[in-house]
């Protein structure tokens, strides 16, 4: 019981961020999405306004407060849920309840840049949208 749950804490912590945290988002969205490094680093292809620009970093700086708080409950948490994993025998029932905990704070990260993610494309036009799909493409 205890490898298989130290399995699957390894595979959602591997796996933690691939999907959202992970500087390449374009994996998971296929080129729907982009992230802000993207963005800047076309910038000058892009052709961004000085407001998109502004706009893009309030995006982020926002987006990486509200994360910090939530990164930690998520530390917290597996950190707890690995003491007791080392306990024997290990409750089960608090092992869940960390898990849990540390589950609900990784989707509440996942959520926030989610939600950047989109705010940032909608802050695109048209043009600059299929310019960093054409570069995804490639």
């Amino acid at each position: 019981m205890k490898k298989r749950i130290l399995c699957l804490l390894a595979i959602v912590v591997l796996g933690n961020g691939a999907a959202l945290a992970n500087e390449n988002p374009k994996d998971v969205f296929k080129g729907r999405l982009f992230a802000p490094n993207v963005i800047l680093e076309n910038r000058d292809r892009l052709n961004l306004s000085k407001e998109q620009f502004t706009a893009i970093r309030a995006a982020v700086v926002e987006v990486q407060a509200g994360v910090a708080e939530h990164e930690w409950d998520m530390q917290e948490a597996y950190q707890a849920l690995m003491l007791e994993l080392d306990k024997s025998p290990v409750d089960e029932d608090k092992v869940l309840e960390y898990a849990d905990r540390a589950l609900l704070a990784e989707n509440q990260v996942k959520k926030k840049q989610m939600a950047m993610l989109v705010r940032l494309k909608n802050l695109l036009t048209e043009e600059q949208v299929r310019y960093l799909e054409s570069v995804h493409a490639q």
